[in-house]
Order: structure tokens, then C-alpha cells, then sequence
């Protein structure tokens, strides 16, 4: 009985791993090898979306895609049979774009080709609307040449906000790795707008899976999936007063941003020298490279975010904001001679000859040195370089642009870190007047401005959906207005340093900057005119402001490279752009 029960066992344990494998191999890989047949005769294509418009404030249109046409010839006719065939269509080709080389083209498929390949071979990804529609039905009539649309960027305002814009590029293995859809479109944004917002300008791919033969022949559409293109970007960017600044900009090299102080938009902002974008499309020249890769004026730096200079007296109001809130009283005064003699070293200050007494007030109009050596050395470096940060020095500014750098707020810490040596006196007193270490972008500076007329740090950007509340700086209402109305004189008040160049309609507040990029030797007993410098020795001309003066709506800021002083250098330009403001209805006043 025992051994009857064990057979029956079994036999039936064979049974239920007959019928598990009958289970497999009759429905289980059933619909596996159904999968296999489907990728035999099924094909999926994907369609990547047209890449999003970028747009000014008023929708006028700053990138944008351009109607062409590709030709691509079909695959394996490399072979000794089909040698002829391929010579021919080559032949064909530069016969009516003789722009083409023969010899290149003919590598190029050679490179493209394999035994392996059963998509047509791109020969040319190119070409224009214009110039190739006449020849449409010509090209189209041959059996193994494919005509397809295909679109080029296309940058309309050419050299106008170049940097801000940016720019697209063909598709890198890196940048294909990174991002799936670039080795659809062939293209991806490397810089600025382009580059920052990629993912949104380049949409979401869509598909159509096609019933194919097997010579690759599609027979039927069984679905399709429409890529997705709701990917235009709106900035906040106003053309035609970025156009204004780009022709009344009448030095080497520089930059300007013009901001909104109460919400962080930007207007306008431009580095210069700006580039014509489309030349990094189409494939920029070896020579075009070199020449602006060589350039002492470095057209390849965004300026606005990755120029780092010394602000110079543009730094002042913050240091004196510093000093206020430290301990030094409002009505501090200091008796200014010239010159601050520290050990063997004198620091001096711009007036030979001296200011006289000189309060909060007067020392932002005049813009004397020597009050901030003198109050600096009563504070000291860590309060101020903490109080500074709070004004976001050393901080990014969140401006949707890429690789932005933070500068540098120096501090005791700052340079035993760098370093690994101590801080001594001396530092304290030209960090001061915003020289030796202490080094800003334009942007931090427009930001900072933004703050001093409103006293929040606004988040500058140029797309309105990175807008984020400004935040509120805690400082007393009487330290601001201190600042504000030394700003006030040195644009208003006869001996403000920028008020022979400031004719604004709009009352407006100001400081001048003028940031050394030499140092001047102990042994010159008289500084040197700039006009005397060599160009490339000269200092950099700052101009920061805000208006109207009563109700701050717009800062804009000026750096000129090698301007010498900020007043003369960049105040006749500040005052168009206000008055422009003012005729383009931004300021009501």
C-alpha cells in the first residue's frame, strides 16, 4: 500500500511539471516570442518637438526655428555593386548645391554607413527654405534620396543679448547621455537661456510605431503619440531697450543691467563685446575661434555673472551700513588730510589734498577714502565681511543664467582658509573702499542696489515664473536713509562725483566706483591721471543707481572696463537709459 501511495505521488508530481512546462512554452513564451515577432515588424519612431520660441516681454521674438530642409540617401550603397549609384547621387547633389564638397560628402556616408544600418544616411542637415523649394520636386522624384523638413535656431537680433540668450550646439555624446531626447533633435542648448531652460524649450518627444516589411519598407501607422510643444519662454527682457544700451555703448567692453528694484526682473542686461549667436549653430570657423578666444576682451565671458572685479567705491554704502550697524554713530566724523599713514605704508585717498571733516554723508558724495579707513579700523574686518553677506556678497544671486560665480567677501577666516596666513590691518583699510581682496559681479551689485533702494534683496531673473519674494533685510529706517541721501547728492549735489554727468529727467540716487587694476607704488607721491595710463592699466568705471529717487522702481548699473572714473565714463549712457525708461512708460514720473 505504501509503495502504491508513493507511484501515485509521482505521477503526480510529474503531471504538474508536465503541464507547468506545457503552461510555459503554450502561453508564456508564446508572448514572449509574440514581443520578438513585434520588434521584427513593428518599428517605433520617434519625433522630437520643434524647440520652444524665446520671446521679449512684448512677445516679440528673440530665438527662433527656421524652415529648411534635409537630404538623406539611402543606406548600403557602398557595396561594389551599388559603388556607381552612390557616386551618382553625390554628383547630383553638389551639381545643385555646389557649396558642398564631393569628397567630403562622400566620407561622411561612408562614416554614417554600415551593414548594419537601415535608416537613411543624413548627408546634409540643412538647408534653406528659399533655397532649396525650387529644387523640391527634382529631389524628390529620385528613388534613394529622402527630402524631409528640418529647422535651424535662428537668433533674429544677431549680437543683441547674446549672452543672455545663448545658444544651441549639436548634440555631444556627453550631452546625449545626459539628456535622451538632444540625440533626437540633434541639438541642445549650450549657454544662457538656451542651456538653462533646455528642458523646457525642448518639449517631450513623441512617437509612431510602424508596421515595417522586411526590407524595412513601412506598410501602417499603428499608433502615434504627437511630441508635445507648449515650450515657448517669455522673459522679462524688453529688445528694444536692450537694442538702446547695445548702440549707445561706446566702449571696448563692460556690462549694464537694468532691473526691476521692487521684483528682481531684468529689463535689460548685456556683456560686452556681445557675439553674434549664429555663428555657433552653423558650426563657428577655426579662425573666428581663435580671434575671439585671444581677444583682451574676453567676448566669451558672461560679464554679468562670471566677470569678477573690485567694486571700488560702489562698495561704500554697504560698508557704511556695516559701520551703523557696529557701533559707529551716525553723526561720526573724521578729519580727512589725504592720506592715512599705517606703520611704513600711507593709504590714501583720492583728494590729495584732503575733504576736511567728514560725516556719513558728505563721504558717499565725495566719495572720501579716508573716512572709511579711519571708521573701518573701529569695527573691524569680521563684522563688516558679516554684515556684507547679509547685502548677498559672496552669495549667489539665483539669476536663472549658468555657472554663476559668488566673488569674494573677505574675511580673517576667508584668507587663513585660502591662504593659510593672518589678516592684517592694512587689509581692513583698502577692503574699505572695495579694493584688495573683495571682488563682485555686475549682477551682485544690481541686487545689492536693488536693496539699498528698498531694503529687500530681490531674486533677479529673467524668466517670470523664477520670481521669488524678496527678502527683507532687518536694518534701521534712519541707517538707510543716511545712505540713500549721500547717494541722492552724489547724482544731485555740486560736489557729487557724478552730478556734471547725470542730466536725468528722473531725480535719481547714485554712486561712482573706481576699481584699480594695478596697484599704485609707494614711491609715487602724485597718482597719475587714467587718460595717462595704458588702456589695459586703466581702473574700471563703476556707476550704480536707482530711481526715481522718491519711489525706486528700475536700478541700473554700469560697469565700463577700463573707464577710469565711473561718473564721466558711464554717466552720459545712465542718463539715456533712464530717460529711455521714462519714454517707454516703465517710469511714470
Amino acid at each position: 500500500m505504501r509503495r502504491l501511495n508513493f507511484i501515485l505521488i509521482f505521477i503526480a508530481i510529474l503531471m504538474i511539471v508536465l503541464l507547468a512546462r506545457i503552461y510555459f512554452l503554450s502561453i508564456k513564451s508564446n508572448t514572449y516570442y509574440e514581443e520578438l515577432s513585434k520588434q521584427n515588424y513593428i518599428k517605433r519612431v520617434y519625433i522630437a518637438p520643434s524647440r520652444g520660441i524665446i520671446e521679449d516681454r512684448n512677445g516679440i521674438p528673440l530665438a527662433i526655428n527656421n524652415l529648411g530642409f534635409s537630404i538623406t540617401i539611402k543606406p548600403h550603397l557602398r557595396s561594389y555593386k551599388n559603388k556607381d549609384k552612390l557616386l551618382e547621387i553625390i554628383d547630383f547633389i553638389t551639381k545643385h548645391f555646389p557649396e558642398y564638397d564631393k569628397d567630403e560628402l562622400l566620407k561622411k556616408y561612408k562614416r554614417l554607413d554600415s551593414a548594419y544600418k537601415h535608416d537613411y544616411v543624413q548627408l546634409i542637415d540643412y538647408i534653406a527654405y528659399d533655397d532649396f523649394f525650387s529644387k523640391f520636386t527634382l529631389f524628390n522624384s529620385i528613388e534613394d534620396i529622402k527630402v524631409e523638413p528640418a529647422v535651424k535656431r535662428y537668433y533674429p537680433y544677431h549680437n543683441i543679448a547674446s549672452h543672455v540668450i545663448g545658444y544651441v550646439g549639436k548634440s555631444s555624446k556627453k550631452d546625449i547621455e545626459e539628456n535622451e531626447l538632444s540625440k533626437y533633435s540633434g541639438i541642445v542648448g549650450k549657454n544662457g537661456l538656451e542651456k538653462y531652460y533646455n528642458k523646457k524649450l525642448q518639449g517631450e518627444l513623441g512617437y509612431k510605431d510602424v508596421k515595417v516589411n522586411a526590407l524595412n519598407k513601412e506598410l501602417e501607422i499603428l499608433e502615434e503619440k504627437k511630441p508635445k510643444e507648449d515650450n515657448t519662454l517669455k522673459t522679462t527682457i524688453d529688445i528694444e531697450l536692450q537694442k538702446y544700451i547695445q548702440d549707445n555703448f561706446n566702449h571696448k567692453s563692460g556690462a549694464v543691467i537694468v532691473m526691476n528694484a521692487q521684483n528682481g526682473e531684468l529689463l535689460a542686461a548685456a556683456s560686452f563685446p556681445e557675439y553674434d549667436n549664429n555663428i555657433f549653430v552653423g558650426g563657428i570657423t577655426q579662425k573666428e575661434w581663435d580671434a575671439m578666444r585671444n581677444s583682451f576682451d574676453h567676448p566669451f565671458t558672461n560679464k554679468l555673472v562670471n566677470g569678477l572685479y573690485p567694486p571700488g567705491s560702489v562698495h561704500k554704502m554697504g560698508v557704511a551700513l556695516a559701520l551703523l550697524e557696529n557701533g559707529i554713530q551716525p553723526d561720526y566724523t573724521v578729519y580727512c588730510n589725504g592720506e592715512l599713514q599705517i606703520g611704513n605704508r600711507k593709504f590714501r585717498c583720492w583728494k590729495t589734498t584732503g575733504h576736511g571733516t567728514v560725516n556719513f554723508r558728505k563721504a558717499l558724495r565725495e566719495s572720501c577714502d579716508d573716512f572709511f579707513y579711519k571708521a573701518s579700523l573701529k569695527v573691524g574686518i569680521s563684522k563688516i565681511a558679516n554684515t556684507l553677506e547679509k547685502y548677498g556678497f559672496g552669495q549667489e544671486t539665483g539669476v536663472d543664467q549658468i555657472n554663476e560665480f559668488i566673488g569674494v567677501n573677505p574675511s580673517k577666516e576667508w584668507k587663513k582658509e585660502r591662504y593659510n596666513q593672518p589678516w592684517y590691518i592694512g587689509e581692513t583699510v583698502i577692503t574699505s573702499i572695495g579694493q584688495g581682496y573683495t571682488l563682485v559681479t555686475p549682477m551682485q551689485v544690481a541686487r545689492y542696489t536693488a536693496f539699498l533702494a528698498t531694503g529687500k534683496l530681490p531674486k533677479p531673473h529673467f524668466y517670470k515664473d523664477n520670481y521669488e519674494e524678496p527678502v527683507e533685510i532687518p536694518t534701521k529706517p534712519r541707517y538707510l536713509r543716511i545712505i540713500r541721501n549721500g547717494m541722492y547728492d552724489v547724482a544731485n549735489e555740486e560736489l557729487g562725483t557724478a552730478s556734471k554727468h547725470i542730466k536725468s529727467k528722473i531725480k535719481i540716487a547714485a554712486k561712482t566706483g573706481t576699481a584699480q587694476v594695478i596697484s599704485i607704488p609707494q614711491s609715487e607721491k602724485k597718482r597719475m591721471k587714467e587718460s595717462e595710463l595704458e588702456y589695459y592699466h586703466r581702473s574700471h568705471a563703476w556707476l550704480n543707481t536707482y530711481g526715481p529717487f522718491d519711489d525706486p522702481q528700475y536700478v541700473v548699473v554700469a560697469l565700463v572696463e577700463h573707464g577710469g572714473h565711473g561718473g564721466s565714463a558711464a554717466g552720459p549712457m545712465v542718463t539715456k537709459i533712464y530717460n529711455k525708461l521714462h519714454e517707454l512708460g516703465y517710469i511714470k514720473k
